[in-house]
């Protein structure tokens, strides 16, 4: 029997296409149109006048700027611990892989709750980190430490599969022809995990962009301080100002756009040029 003729398991390709656009259109291209169709009822300079206030300008900055230091914090931390998952037995290793998950199933709002608890001034992490002059909760460092909590999750699940397939006897025919163990992992280890690790950092960075429960309560909400775009969408809302809010909305939707296509780019780059590698 030719392929051509064998049974498939699911529809061809018409079909299946046509439910993908449809089921698409009605989860995230329906939602996503209206929001920019009540942005367009704003005129240019209301718009502008909009999403460049300081206000707003700052809140942009802290969203971003937190996103990308927590996910470039989970990016390092979630590789060791994937790592440590992958290649070492210890007691506890079921314990300590199930806590990984937590974030995913804990509620956003509880998260935020107990971070704030734990680092505020009498916290039991805050009283002894404000000793040595750190200062935590209600912080753009606190929201930075919200945002790696939720998003380490990402980076380890996305990793450790890609650890799993590396063979062993590849690190250890390096170190017999004489690699140091540095070389091991930056020629060896790394170039093979680097696609998986640029995607994990991607699920993370897009995550933290548009958290607002865990990171609502430890920020403290001071404008033009630790006031996250999220929150002022938020405000925006309760203000009954729509078209202010979904113009926010619209601003950061390009944005995280902009650099989520930005970041799968190079990690295509970054495949294509593992697989040409000899050998």
């Amino acid at each position: 029997m030719s392929s051509s003729a064998r049974r498939r398991v699911l529809p061809g390709f018409g079909l299946t296409m046509g439910l993908s656009w449809l089921y698409l259109g009605l989860i995230v291209l329906l939602p996503l149109s209206g929001l920019f169709l009540k942005t367009f009822t704003l005129s240019w300079g209301q718009f502008w006048e909009t999403v460049a206030a300081p206000r707003v300008l700052a809140a942009y900055q802290l969203s971003f700027g937190a996103a990308f230091l927590a996910a470039l914090a989970n990016a390092v931390f979630g590789l060791l611990v994937a790592w440590v998952l992958v290649r070492y037995h210890f007691p506890g290793k079921a314990l300590v892989d199930a806590l990984v998950d937590l974030p995913f199933a804990l509620p956003t709002a509880v998260a935020g709750l107990t971070l704030t608890t734990l680092y505020s001034r009498n916290g039991w992490y805050g009283q002894y980190l404000e000793a040595l002059g750190f200062k935590v909760a209600f912080t753009p460092l606190g929201i930075v430490v919200a945002l790696t909590f939720i998003g380490l999750p990402f980076v380890v699940r996305t990793v450790q599969p890609v650890l799993e397939d590396i063979d062993v006897d590849v690190e250890e025919a390096a170190a017999t022809l004489g690699a140091t163990p540095w070389q091991v992992f930056t020629r060896v280890l790394f170039p093979s995990v680097f696609p998986a690790l640029l995607s994990g950092f991607t699920l993370a960075f897009a995550r933290a962009i548009g958290e607002y429960g865990s990171v609502v309560f430890i920020s403290g909400n001071m404008p033009m301080k630790t006031e996250i775009a999220p929150l002022l969408i938020i405000t925006r809302l309760e203000q009954y100002d729509y078209a202010g809010a979904t113009a926010i909305a619209g601003v950061m939707l390009g944005a995280s756009f902009a650099l989520l296509l930005a970041v799968n780019l190079l990690q295509r780059w970054s495949q294509r040029r593992l697989e040409a590698r000899p050998g």
